[in-house]
């Protein structure tokens, strides 16, 4: 059943964006279509919208709290889902040290006490302060920074702290070409964090032959369950990484991604999500240009990833397909970016579902999609929910300004609630009310 929602009236949009904390939660925008996704909440974040990544969280009080990077804004927001029904503001906390333009604070990765949160600049935004804050949250609504760690001039991108005695990033460092490498980190003591190893692509160090071709980790670093093995994307390959030795990590397997799919730097391969007990991988690149233009094809798709010296792709997601009725035949035709940007990951949290018969996707200008994988080699989709529009708001310029309206965060907790950032309006709480898929008896496993 595909479900829509008449417009809001403008006064009431001005209304939402002015709301700031109160004890309701703001009015859920009007105008949304979806199929099998029903509404559920929605914050406005007290006009602080552009909230990119978000780190899930369940604390010692027994709330859930979502800690998201801005893109527009240097800072972080905090949001209570507790109810996800009725989610509550709690604050912003503005980035305190050095700024300059075009440095953004979206990334963020949480466990347990210790929240770790980046700066990330570009070529032509040089980042002149830290590249890594790091946070205790042992007060959930009240994080205090204890260390930063600075690594290249513009900075650290996807992170990724699985709890214990290592974090894994994503960052620039001196001596290096192309995009950000592989650095493991020491956090036993968060407040004198150490740098134990670091990963690069054969060619990426300055005083190595260059192969000729864009490299770099865009992270985050999955971590297996025994914490012996990395999987994840490192363009132009998905890898598997040996880190049995922290201070040695050594290359698996790799499996090429990029030509004939998207090449468009670091994001060429955005995202890896392992399935632990299903030996497989999910993998898409991140759509780079508006109206499908120039990038190649943006791609989602499985890796049989049995024998982690040799991952094989072994399906592609269908192109997700506008509903009838509408102006566009073709999400490329609406306008803005299209095509897969993130998925549920921060799966080491307890607060987060763990990857199952269905995968969640924000796909930019098409909102989120659900997929059925319990047959990996027959990727199906089977729900959806696009935000409406919202008009008069200024495109904000920089990688993800858009004047068309797009989705590109999610995460989803263990209660089945589904959490997507979007651009133009804030964030939504969602849940999907469709058939739960059964994996075939005869396919629990690629083969």
């Amino acid at each position: 059943m595909i479900k829509f929602e008449k417009f809001l009236a403008a006064s009431a949009v001005a209304l939402t964006v002015a709301f700031t904390g109160a004890a309701n939660a703001d009015p859920f925008p009007k105008g949304w279509e979806a199929q099998s996704v029903k509404a559920v909440g929605f914050s406005a974040l007290g006009g602080h919208y552009g909230a990119f990544k978000m780190a899930l969280n369940k604390a010692a009080n027994g709330h859930f709290y979502l800690y998201m990077g801005q893109s527009f804004d240097q800072g972080w927001s905090i949001l209570d889902v507790t109810k996800p029904e009725n989610p509550r503001y709690v604050k912003f906390i503005p980035y305190s040290g050095p700024k300059a333009p075009g440095v953004i604070t979206s990334q963020v990765t949480v466990h347990g006490n210790l929240m770790i949160t980046s700066l990330n600049g570009d070529k032509d935004h040089p980042n002149p302060g830290p590249s890594i804050l790091l946070w205790d949250i042992s007060d959930p609504e009240n994080p205090k920074q204890i260390a930063d760690w600075t690594g290249g001039a513009t900075g650290a991108h996807r992170n990724s702290y699985p709890g214990g005695q290592y974090a894994y990033l994503s960052t620039s460092y001196p001596g290096f070409r192309g995009g950000n490498i592989l650095v493991i980190m020491d956090v036993s003591d968060p407040a004198h964090p150490k740098e134990v190893g670091k990963f690069w692509q054969k060619g990426q160090k300055n005083d190595e032959p260059d192969p000729g071709y864009y490299m770099g980790f865009h992270g985050p670093a999955n971590v297996s369950p025994d914490g012996k093995m990395i999987s994840t994307g490192y363009t132009p390959d998905v890898m598997n990484i040996d880190i049995s030795d922290p201070a040695n990590p050594k290359l698996i397997g790799k499996l090429h991604i990029t030509n004939p799919f998207a090449n468009v730097g670091s994001q060429s391969v955005h995202t890896v999500l392992p399935l632990w007990d299903r030996k497989l991988l999910y993998v898409s690149s991140e759509a780079s240009k508006p109206e499908c233009k120039d990038d190649g094809m943006n791609f989602a798709g499985l890796i049989d990833n049995a024998d982690p010296a040799k991952p094989r792709l072994i399906s592609i997601f269908p192109t997700p397909r506008p509903v009838k009725g509408l102006p566009y035949t073709d999400f490329c035709d609406k306008g803005g970016r299209f095509g897969p940007h993130n998925t549920n990951q921060e799966i080491h949290n307890p607060a987060v579902q763990q990857p199952g018969n269905l995968i969640y996707i924000a796909y930019f200008n098409a909102g989120l999609r659900v997929f059925d994988i319990s047959d990996p080699r027959l990727p199906t989709e089977v729900g959806h929910f696009v935000p409406p529009e919202r008009p008069g708001l200024p495109d904000m310029g920089g990688n993800h300004g858009s004047p068309i309206n797009w989705s590109e965060e999610l995460a989803v907790d263990t209660r089945g609630y589904i959490y997507m950032n979007d651009d133009k309006w804030g964030t939504f709480v969602l849940k999907y009310t469709g058939k739960e898929p059964v994996t075939p008896k005869a396919k629990t496993a690629a083969k």
